[in-house]
């Protein structure tokens, strides 16, 4: 075995895995907020979760990149233990596509799949035609190394040393574990399995039975990217991943179980329905094998989970929506992953909205009752606020530079904006609290209809940030007209008011710093108002414009 082959070997290797990991990530970008989308709908129960976890895997290409996104959404309080299983159920099944489409011979018309692909990269002008473009020159690419690993393997079927090392691997345990090994490392049993039907085809593989043992340790292999990936995250993200590794070594149990009393029958009817085809053997091995899995262990799914909550034990501490100085969905104990970060930086602004809410009204009531604890409050709680909007914005600019899905990439913009939004009601809080310390030192009066008035501006701009939240957060248009309706009564009750303090002074009602006091609030109110309907809007409007240019 020359130096040459193993090269070639190298190279085809670095490109079937460059060409997965190409054709992953750009349908991820292309679809990826679509997909999540479908994964957030239809995993409300743990059957509809199997069959959205077969579909976006087989879509993606990985079901290490599926289980890894699961975990994100775990982590991030927007799935549950219970929904993940199904979806990471599915998930095994849903890999087994890959090893179906190497079975088949691509690799003839690969180049030409390259060429289109590259073709369309290079001459096409709307990103998402570009996007599709990748996704074929990825697809290309992969099938290209396939083809280039099977020539090298085809001077290796001549090696007798090769051979005769590959024939010697007659332990189960052991072939499992080299598959549990191999994929580990690689990170994607879809690639290892390949390899394996590569070797079949070849010829460099002969005891079908070993292949068989081969695949079960790639699928507990495939468990290492989301074990990996939720280290860093909360305990039920690491519940989650230890679902899937779970899964897969009592599904490896299973099948060994299976295969001690008819290893023989299960070959030969492999080979059979197969053809006597050695890479549709491979094939569909692997894919019977996960269906087999799934149908067995479904109804075990809830001791499943109940399994890996025993193995991490405990509760994370809880941040609450008030909590100084700290992420509750970003950070540390966050498991990132693009698919799901926008989604993460909308919950972390929906609590920052929640607070700066809060402290709006906390510091309209110091103003009336001159309570020293509610104005110290309002000054603690604006630098949490102040703490967040920098947090999240560097956190927009970290994410900014990473392949987000095409769709939330367009929406960064709009959340910088929503951030400063959210952060300037804020300051509009604190310059009512300076109002009340500023009442408390010169003793001015603010008259009982001047309270009435600003507590009726306030009660409209209180319903308007609350629209503007829905709107935001939950991407709920239902209150567009309400929000359009309110902000013009908003402004037209500045200006009544502001008359009305006009009128007061001029009847000596109203002393000049009490009236200032008045007026500053009053104008206050009306650009907290303005803020909240910029909230409301940002997403839509960031939309519409989004549209706008694909059309």
């Amino acid at each position: 075995m020359g130096i040459g082959t193993l090269l070639s070997m190298a190279g085809g290797l670095g490109l079937f895995l460059f060409g997965m990991k190409l054709m992953s990530q750009a349908i991820e970008k292309a679809a990826g907020a679509k997909l999540r989308h479908i994964l957030e709908i239809f995993t409300t129960n743990r059957f509809t979760g199997m069959f959205v976890g077969i579909f976006f895997t087989a879509a993606i290409q990985s079901s290490s990149a599926c289980t890894a996104m699961v975990v994100s959404f775990v982590n991030a309080g927007l799935m549950n233990l219970y929904q993940a299983a199904g979806v990471i159920f599915g998930a095994n099944i849903g890999t087994t596509i890959t090893s179906q489409l190497v079975s088949f011979n691509f690799s003839a018309v690969a180049p030409l799949i390259l060429l289109v692909g590259v073709l369309i990269v290079m001459f096409a002008k709307k990103e998402q035609v570009k996007q599709v473009g990748e996704i074929i020159v990825g697809f290309g690419i992969l099938f290209v190394g396939l083809e280039t690993m099977k020539n090298a393997m085809s001077v290796l079927k001549d090696n007798e040393f090769v051979v005769d090392t590959i024939s010697s691997l007659k332990n189960p345990f052991v072939a499992t574990l080299i598959g549990t090994a191999l994929t580990a490392i690689i990170q994607s049993s879809s690639v290892t399995v390949s390899i394996a039907l590569l070797m079949a085809q070849q010829g460099l593989l002969t005891r079908f039975d070993i292949i068989l043992y081969i695949i079960l340790g790639c699928n507990i292999g495939a468990t290492a990217t989301a074990l990996l990936a939720s280290l860093s995250g909360k305990k039920d993200a690491k519940r989650a991943a230890l679902i899937h590794f779970w899964f897969n070594v009592i599904g490896t149990i299973l099948i060994y179980i299976i295969l001690a009393f008819a290893k023989d029958p299960i070959v030969n009817g492999l080979m059979y329905i197969s053809s006597n085809n050695n890479g549709r053997f491979v094939a569909n091995a692997h894919t019977i094998i996960k269906v087999v899995q799934v149908i067995v262990l479904f109804p075990f799914m809830k001791p499943i989970v109940k399994l890996s909550c025993l193995c991490v034990r405990g509760e994370d501490k809880k941040v609450g929506y008030r909590a100084e100085g700290q992420l509750k969905y970003i950070g540390e104990k966050v498991v990132f992953n693009p698919a799901t970060a926008v989604v993460e930086v909308i919950k972390e602004l929906d609590r920052m909205a929640s607070l700066a809410s809060e402290n709006l009204n906390r510091a309209m009531n110091a103003l009336i009752t001159l309570d020293q604890d509610d104005i110290d409050e309002v000054y603690r709680v604006e630098k949490n606020i102040d703490y967040l909007n920098h947090a999240i914005t560097n956190y927009l600019v970290k994410i900014n530079q990473t392949t987000l899905p095409i769709e939330d990439l367009k929406q960064i913009g709009a959340l910088f904006h929503v951030a400063n939004d959210i952060e300037r009601i804020g300051d509009h809080a604190e310059n009512v609290a300076d109002a009340a310390v500023m009442r408390k030192e010169n003793g001015a009066v603010i008259s009982k209809q001047a309270q009435k008035e600003l507590g009726e501006m306030l009660d409209m701009v209180n319903t308007n940030i609350q629209y503007a939240i829905d709107m935001f957060s939950k991407g709920d248009e239902t209150h567009m007209k309400d929000i359009i309706d309110l902000e013009e009564k908003i402004d037209a009750k500045e200006k009544e008011l502001q008359q009305n303090h006009i009128d007061r002074l001029t009847r000596g009602e109203c002393t000049p710093e009490a009236g200032m006091i008045f007026s500053d609030i009053v104008s206050g109110l009306e650009r907290v108002g303005d803020h909240a309907n910029n909230i409301a809007f940002a997403i839509v409007e960031n939309n519409r414009k989004i549209e706008a240019e694909e059309e």
